[in-house]
């Protein structure tokens, strides 16, 4: 394959030997996939898959078989950016490269490698189905970052480099200094590699270092096992149980990558002055453990039942769950910041759950049929939202509780000779949900890293989707999809701010590093869960020499970003200087500032073909693709920036009409292209 976006060639080669004499089959597949750059800038790739696979039926009912699955991916990552740098920029660029000695290198490097063995066996009677197997996942995955102590941000898109800054100066716009910092970002837009190696070498007489690149790590190990057996209870009716069990240990560090010519790094808290492991030496070397090193674990234990009954014209389901939870964190780091909170195990954190569900088909003719399904149910709050700050300390969210689930589908479907097609509408409701997100607030909260801990979330889907393919001639084909969904926030939730430390928020906050913020005014404010209305119309021409080709006009709309939640609280009101609130600020000013806005409605033209060959015996067929065919440039998401803490700093920073903490975007691919020529034999 060869192609211009994430990656820019492909091979691949699968093998497969059938039932052999001795009864064994085996399989396997190996992948390579790579790019200098992919078509965002900067953005390398290089990655690789394994796949094996052995059957053996050593009876005429048991079967055993193993599988094992490799894939190792390193890529270069981008970032969202703002309008302003979009101007300056375009869609393409990426903040996170710079040349060093002529080599491109990026800063952000993500790299996964986690190898999954699976051991199953099968046992297959006249009424009776079991299914055992036992499945092993370690390995690791990273992702690398540019650190900076007592040094200026690397980052070129940072907001004191931009012209922006300079707009919105709190004592008045300074339009020849914003012009000489448009100047100067572009001739100078990346990262800039040989200045951080210039400050690390420069420092003093023994160099410490002021930039360090680092990898933010996780090794993770899990075991599963899991048995389903399926018993033909009578010529209606099946019955299956099953029960899993998962334990997971996830350790998670930073390490350092590259000291960029320094001969040390001193592993201190850069805003606290405080040792990040007050039992290991402070200067650090290339391979050293820095920041922050713990462990969590989960253990999942899950029973399950459901019962199946069939009629000449239906059948139906009802199965149930039973399920248990157990998190745990383990400090190796005793942070000087948190001695009674960091070092060692804490306590469990435990959630039983329960859930049911079921389902039902009617079989109207045999061209029309319909299917119903509902489900509620309770399940654990993800692992990463149990604790508040696991980098540093044990401390859990406040109120934390089990999430509630409850959905239900109706689908009709119609099979005719020329018209298939499918209707869906669709119901799902999330109940006290739990969010932690982290960032930097700058404003009547004080000036600090923090955690946001958002408690009781509650988010809603619902829409109808509708799905038709006609044909026109046995060589000519229509199809037309169409979906509407509403996704949004379905409650004002509880939020806290947890400061990483104390700082000018001394004042504010509680013994426990806590602030609660309260309610949250964002019900009805929408999901950033992609477009949430589309459509697609599509025409395909099948000639009888064995080529194709097709067009699909697409439509996506209703697309909006990630709100900022900490700007929808009270505090989002209140004056720092007076605590009390600003006198402008008023539920129409501040719906005005705070309106969530969608992205671009969009409109792609999308061209496929192929041609395929039978030569000998062998099969030819060739794939061809083209994106975007009028190359056009579109947000697909975003998020707003949490900086501005208060409505006078937001109000402020906005005047100028280009804010330095705009909402950030991710870009679309413009005109793209995918070829793909297989062989089999």
């Amino acid at each position: 394959s060869a192609s211009n976006r994430t990656y820019t060639g492909r091979l691949m080669a699968t093998y497969n030997s059938g039932v052999q004499k001795n009864k064994m089959v085996c399989a396997f597949s190996v992948s390579r996939r790579w790019a200098d750059q992919g078509y965002i800038e900067g953005t390398l790739y290089d990655a690789y898959s394994i796949f094996g696979g052995v059957e053996y039926q050593y009876s005429k009912k048991s079967s055993l078989y193993f599988t094992a699955i490799l894939a190792s991916n390193r890529r270069g990552r981008s970032a969202a950016i703002t309008r302003e740098v979009f101007q300056m920029a375009g869609h393409r660029y990426n903040p996170y490269w710079g040349y060093q000695n002529g080599v491109l290198r990026n800063s952000r490097v993500r790299k996964i490698k986690q190898p999954i063995l699976m051991l199953n066996h099968l046992y297959q009677a006249d009424k009776l189905f079991i299914n055992t197997g036992i499945a092993y996942r370690f390995g690791q995955h990273s992702n690398s970052r540019l650190g900076y102590y007592n040094a200026p941000n690397p980052d070129p898109t940072y907001y004191r480099y931009l012209p922006s800054f300079y707009l919105n100066s709190p004592i008045g716009a300074n339009f020849l200094s914003a012009q000489k910092a448009r100047e100067g970002f572009l001739r100078h837009p990346q990262l800039n590699w040989e200045r951080a190696y210039q400050a690390n070498t420069t420092y003093g007489s023994k160099q410490k270092a002021a930039y360090v690149l680092y990898d933010d790590e996780v090794e993770d190990t899990s075991f599963t096992l899991n048995g389903v057996a399926n018993l033909k209870a009578s010529d209606h009716c099946d019955i299956e149980l099953g029960l899993r069990y998962t334990a997971l240990v996830s350790r998670n560090n930073a390490r350092i990558r590259d000291l960029l010519g320094a001969e040390f790094h001193e592993d201190i808290d850069p805003f606290s002055n405080t040792l990040n492991d007050v039992n290991a030496p402070r200067e650090k070397q290339e391979g050293d453990i820095i920041n922050y090193d713990y462990r969590v674990s989960a253990g999942v234990m899950e029973a399950f039942t459901q019962i199946k009954c069939t009629g000449s014209s239906w059948d139906a389901f009802i199965a149930g769950t039973f399920s248990k939870s157990t998190y745990n964190r383990e400090g190796l780091f005793l942070n000087e910041r948190f001695p009674d909170h960091s070092l060692g195990k804490s306590e469990n954190i435990e959630f039983s759950n329960i859930g049911i569900k079921g389902g039902v088909t009617c079989q109207i003719s045999g061209r029309h049929w319909v299917k119903a399904h509902a489900a509620i149910l309770t399940r654990a709050p993800f692992l990463q939202n149990a604790f508040i700050n696991p980098r540093e300390h044990d401390e859990t969210v406040p109120g934390i509780q089990n999430e509630r689930l409850s959905s239900a589908d109706l689908n009709y479907f119609i099979r005719l000779p020329d018209l298939t097609g499918r209707l869906t509408g669709f119901y799902s409701r999330f109940q006290n949900g739990t969010d932690v997100n982290f960032f930097f607030v700058d404003a009547g909260l004080g000036s600090d890293f923090v955690q946001e801990a958002i408690t009781g979330l509650d988010k809603l889907n619902m829409g109808i989707e509708l799905g038709m393919s006609y044909k026109v001639s046995p060589m000519v084909k229509l199809t037309a999809v169409s979906a509407i969904y509403k996704q949004l926030y379905a409650s004002d939730p509880f939020v806290r701010i947890n400061f990483d430390t104390a700082g000018d928020a001394e004042d504010l906050i509680s013994a426990e590093g806590f602030k609660e913020l309260g309610v949250a005014r964002i019900k009805d404010h929408r999901l950033a869960q992609g477009p949430q209305k589309a459509w697609s119309l599509g025409v395909e021409y099948r000639d009888p020499t064995y080529w194709w080709v097709g067009v699909t006009a697409n439509y996506l709309g209703n697309n909006y970003p990630n709100i900022a939640t900490i700007t929808r609280t009270r505090s989002f009101y209140l004056d720092p200087r007076e605590g009390q609130p600003f006198r402008d600020a008023t539920e129409e000013n501040v719906n005005r500032l705070l309106k969530q806005r969608s992205l671009d409605t969009v409109y792609l033209l999308n061209l496929v073909g192929g041609k395929s060959w039978l030569l000998d015996g062998k099969y030819i067929s060739v794939f061809a693709s083209i994106s975007n065919v009028f190359d056009r440039i579109f947000r697909t998401g975003g998020y707003e920036q949490s900086r501005n803490g208060n409505y006078g700093q937001l109000a402020r920073d906005n005047l100028s009409g280009m804010p330095s903490f705009a909402p950030k975007y991710w870009y679309g691919y413009g005109r793209t292209y995918f070829l793909n020529i297989a062989v089999s034999f």
